[in-house]
Parts: C-alpha cells; sequence; structure tokens
C-alpha cells in the first residue's frame, strides 16, 4: 500500500433486506409488522414448491405440519402506493427477497388466523362502535357527523 492510497475500511454494519414493491420494482418498501409463517399439511403443496412426489410424501410423514422459515405473509407499507398491503415474502438469503401481494388462500395455510372471521377477543359493543362512523341514516346522511 502506497502513502497516497487510502486504507480499506470494513463495514461492520449488516445489511438489511431489500423488499421491492410489487407495483413498483424501484421502490423499496417497510414493514416491520408480526410474520406469519406458513404450514404445510399436504404433499402437493411441497410439490408445488418443485419438490419430487416421493420425497414430499416422506417428508409430510415425518412431520404432519411443516413450517416453512423461509415463506411467510406480512404488512408492508409502500410510499409509492400510499398504503400497506399484506405480502408473501420468499427468502432467499439474508438481502434478496421475492414479494408477491398475499392471495387469500395463503391465509389458509397459516395457522391461528382466520381473515374471515372476527376477532372473538373484541367485544361486539366495542365492533359496533369502531364501524358507527361508517353508518349512514335512510336519508344518505351520517348519525355522527
Amino acid at each position: 500500500m502506497t502513502i497516497t492510497e487510502a486504507p480499506i475500511r470494513r463495514n461492520r454494519r449488516p445489511k438489511k433486506r431489500e423488499l421491492f414493491c410489487p407495483a413498483h420494482p424501484e421502490q423499496l418498501i417497510q414493514g416491520n409488522g408480526k410474520k406469519y409463517y406458513l404450514h404445510l399439511l399436504q404433499p402437493e403443496q411441497l410439490q408445488q414448491r418443485g419438490m419430487n412426489a416421493k420425497k414430499a410424501q416422506l417428508i409430510i410423514n415425518a412431520y404432519p405440519v411443516l413450517v416453512l422459515s423461509n415463506e411467510w405473509l406480512e404488512e408492508l407499507f409502500c410510499p409509492k402506493c400510499g398504503s400497506s398491503r399484506w405480502c408473501h415474502v420468499i427468502k432467499h438469503d439474508k438481502i434478496a427477497h421475492t414479494v408477491r401481494w398475499a392471495s387469500r388462500d395463503l391465509w389458509e395455510q397459516v395457522a391461528h388466523v382466520d381473515p374471515t372471521a372476527a376477532n372473538p377477543t373484541v367485544s361486539e359493543y366495542t365492533r359496533r362502535n369502531a364501524r358507527r362512523n361508517a353508518i349512514k341514516r335512510v336519508d344518505g346522511k351520517r348519525f355522527y357527523d
């Protein structure tokens, strides 16, 4: 190393994951919400991910519920869209991920979550009062304006 060359410094800060919006491929999206990992119950679900039928059947027989640690559903915010949407995230390595909009059938592969049913811990009174601003009178005006 000569006097004119600057020493090469090692960056010790770990790289963050790079998630890009499916609608805007150049836009980074953020999300630090809860991850809902996918659970597989049938060998056909493994075959859709590229595994042969015999090996998929062996794995499902060994592990009746197989939790995928590299696929999950997460709510992500895109600044360009201006909204949060549920996304299906597939992790390839620490940085590279594939992000797609989550379809409703993926929620069937998540344990303990039913997107069609209301939260059972919320009372009917609270649920009704949360919707009260959306309810309109017969003449089309809102009750609480």
